[in-house]
């Protein structure tokens, strides 16, 4: 059994991480790719996978995220 995600956004948010989704900076831009795919419903195995980083860095910047929001990112 797959667990839901403990991630959620507001409106506010979810329009901030599309922004930073297209940032020049490419760390930025695939951190906000990373959270708004496990706001889309992707475990973090395959997020991770899909950037070709570790889990429990996805983890990390889910946490981040749910702490500060887009700015943490």
């Amino acid at each position: 059994m797959v667990s839901q995600s403990p991630v959620a956004a507001s409106f506010e948010q979810r329009r901030d991480l599309m922004a930073l989704s297209r940032s020049r900076d490419r760390g930025e831009a695939d951190r906000a790719r990373a959270v708004q795919l496990t706001l889309s419903g992707w475990p973090s195995p395959r997020v991770a996978e899909a950037f070709g980083f570790r889990e429990d860095t996805m983890r990390l910047w889910c946490s981040a995220f749910m702490k500060a929001g887009v700015q943490a990112l």
